[in-house]
């Protein structure tokens, strides 16, 4: 089966397969599967920083609802785009796991009010710098790329570990094999579906997984859906709920290097979904999508969020179903936003059980890690040079994976950078590149040759 192009003219005209728009059956459900993928870690950060901060449960539902409400609206500025804003391919976005620590720190320190005015800052900054910043594209060869996607995915891979066996260790139920077969199962599915169900089906293999892992979950007693009957069925999302933004050094300032870091990971997926959907993907398209970083950044300090960026697990999930539409990303925005409006939908989605959704993860941050080296492979990996980059850049990004605290005794500012393994491998492979693969000066011949050349 095969998604046939809405037109507006009697003459139908070809697209290519980043602007065709599936017919709206086709669409909400595929719409609904990128959602599913991202919502958890859309959940997560909010969840993570009200509790490191202290919020009550009241105020940590404020927070979360309005992360949902920010995703929507930056995914959906990111595949419509307007203007010289947004990169107008399929990239989901949502908060990045980088601003955690420097947000809890900073909260702490002088207030969220402050933490949401560093955010408006750094989103402005972004917006403003990222022309410039797109120009760096010519230092980001396939040996580059492919190792930053590669680190993306692979160092992300861990964390399924806890949404499979459980977050709490004391828990009765944590790595019980229940939670481990239920994990497995939803990978072998999904497997299963992608060898011998037909491609029209195959396009739903994350949806139909995560469905049916759900429904084995409920008479096991791995999934509580108790929380949807205790949420709101309309809620909104007010700016500066939690006070007017106040400017403060101590939280301007991580929150500046955490966006810098943002900008390099949101470069990188970009040019890994210009790669899968076959586009080309330059300087004008990352600057367009660095803006649209940049202003989903700025909008989410006005409602009570954090810094966003691409999400690599949703570039996974295109490279599996080869569903490359960015209408159907856009569908996963706006039904964001409705479930902003909507919070018994939100709390729904967050009661999928975890074992299900790691099993998910598994297939998905592999996927990405998997196109990284797709991408690598461009380069020339006989060459000693482009392997020591790989070797290097890859022990810097997994080495904050095996060893949180490895950091731990140094300045919360370069803690920022290094415990972040996907900025620490990124700069060490862009800085590699740069020592290593830098082209050599023609030599110089004549009278005016100076010495050494």
């Amino acid at each position: 089966m095969r998604f046939r192009p809405r037109t507006t003219r009697a003459e139908a005209t070809t697209r290519d397969a980043v602007d065709t728009v599936p017919r709206f059956r086709h669409m909400l459900p595929l719409g609904v599967q990128h959602l599913l993928v991202a919502y958890s870690g859309m959940v997560t950060v909010p969840l993570l920083i009200g509790l490191g901060v202290g919020l009550s449960t009241a105020q940590i539902a404020t927070l979360v609802t309005a992360n949902v409400l920010v995703s929507g609206v930056a995914t959906l500025l990111q595949t419509l785009g307007i203007g010289n804003v947004g990169a107008r391919l399929p990239i989901v976005m949502g908060s990045t796991f980088t601003g955690i620590t420097p947000a809890i720190i900073a909260g702490k320190e002088a207030g969220l009010p402050a933490v949401f005015g560093a955010t408006i800052v750094a989103g402005l900054l972004t917006w403003l710098v990222a022309p410039w910043f797109s120009k760096l594209i010519r230092f980001f060869p396939p040996i580059v790329t492919g190792t930053i996607i590669a680190i993306i995915g692979f160092s992300l891979l861990p964390s399924t570990a806890t949404l499979i066996a459980g977050s709490n260790p004391g828990a009765a139920d944590h790595g019980s094999a229940g939670r481990l077969i239920l994990g497995l199962g939803t990978i072998v599915l999904t497997v299963c579906l992608e060898r011998f169900a037909p491609p029209a089906v195959r396009r739903f293999a994350i949806l139909i997984a995560l469905a049916v892992g759900t429904l084995v979950a409920v008479p096991l007693g791995m999934a509580d859906f108790s929380s949807v009957g205790q949420a709101d069925w309309v809620g909104v999302v007010k700016p500066f709920e939690f006070g007017m933004p106040t400017f403060a050094l101590s939280a301007l300032l991580p929150m500046i290097i955490v966006q810098l870091v943002n900008m390099v990971e949101s470069t990188g997926d970009t040019l890994a979904i210009g790669q899968i959907v076959g586009r080309d993907v330059g300087p004008r398209e990352i600057s367009r999508a660095l803006r649209a970083d940049g202003i989903g950044t700025a909008f989410a300090g006005v409602f009570g969020s954090f810094t966003v960026v691409t999400f690599g697990e949703n570039v996974g999930l295109v490279s599996i179903t080869r569903v490359m539409s960015r209408f159907v990303v856009a569908t996963a925005g706006a039904v964001l936003v409705l479930m902003s409006l909507v919070p018994k939908l939100g709390a729904a989605v967050a009661s999928l059980p975890g074992p299900v959704l790691g099993g998910v993860g598994v297939v998905m941050f592999g996927t990405v890690g998997a196109v990284g080296l797709r991408i690598m492979s461009q380069a020339d990996l006989s060459n000693g040079r482009n392997i020591l980059i790989v070797a290097i850049s890859f022990g810097f990004g997994l080495l904050p994976v095996g060893a949180p605290e490895f950091y731990q005794h140094l300045p919360v500012v370069v803690q920022t950078v290094l415990t972040s393994g996907i900025a620490a491998g990124g700069i060490a492979a862009f800085l590699l590149n740069l020592v290593l693969n830098r082209r050599e000066r023609a030599p110089r011949t004549g009278p005016e040759a100076a010495p050494g050349y």
